[in-house]
């Protein structure tokens, strides 16, 4: 017999990354999250296998935007209804929900597919 199939995914070791975030760029620090969370610095990376790994994110409250992103930049939701759309400054999102803006980011870092929402809760933003 010189092939044997083996039924079922391959098993997935998830290591848990910590990540002090005081200080560091939002875009730049998204991106180092979203490359674990999907896992592209294993070796064994393989595109249609979830192997990303679980990041726990300290101080997201202490994350800096450069220039005047603090007061220029903002967050849009829709409610999906004629004049649905809210803007939210990041400035008072920042206030409201500090993590919200480090989560929005990496959100939109990470393949927009089925597996995103799976990804997603690896995520800790405490």
């Amino acid at each position: 017999m010189p092939w044997k199939k083996q039924p079922g995914m391959p098993t997935v070791k998830r290591a848990t990354h910590q990540i002090d975030a005081t200080g560091m760029v939002v875009g730049r620090l998204a991106t180092k999250i979203a490359t674990l969370l999907v896992g592209k610095h294993k070796v064994d990376h393989v595109p249609h296998i979830d192997g990303g790994d679980f990041v726990k994110v300290t101080n997201a409250d202490k994350v800096v935007f450069t220039g005047k992103k603090w007061e220029q930049k903002a967050h849009f939701r829709s409610s999906n209804r004629p004049s649905g759309i809210k803007r939210i400054p990041v400035s008072k999102l920042r206030e409201e929900r500090p993590g919200e803006v480090l989560r929005h980011a990496v959100k939109y870092m990470l393949p927009k597919n089925r597996t995103q929402a799976e990804r997603m809760k690896r995520l800790i933003i405490s």
